[in-house]
């Protein structure tokens, strides 16, 4: 099993759900997360004062997809979410060694 954090902009986030939800995805966590990459940040100006923004409203995903599954979802998430825009976000692939429904007991596949 692969668990899939996936880091996007606020605005993306109906997009996220549409790509997971047609791809089978049963469940995910969302957080709101500040942060910034390699932009660090924004230069914006407010009455004439200029002041630097450098942590930017995202939102982190968080999601657990059988191993064979991930590369494909992976694939169609860039596609969906990418704007090529500085700030589009990133998603980090962990391995998983196991999951257990506490409900059932059940481990593994059968758990997600």
């Amino acid at each position: 099993m692969k668990k899939l954090e996936i880091i996007i902009k606020p605005e993306k986030l109906e997009d996220l759900k549409a790509v997971l939800d047609e791809s089978g995805v049963n469940g995910l966590n969302i957080v709101n997360v500040m942060g910034y990459g390699n932009q660090k940040g924004i230069i914006k100006i407010y009455r004439g004062a200029e002041y630097k923004v450098n942590l930017l409203p995202k939102v982190k995903v968080e999601t657990v997809v059988a191993e064979e599954t991930a590369p494909e979802l992976i694939d169609k998430i860039v596609k969906e979410i990418n704007t090529g825009n500085f700030g589009d976000g990133k998603i980090f692939v962990y391995e998983v060694e196991d999951a257990v429904r506490i409900r059932t007991g059940e481990r593994g596949q059968e758990a997600l």
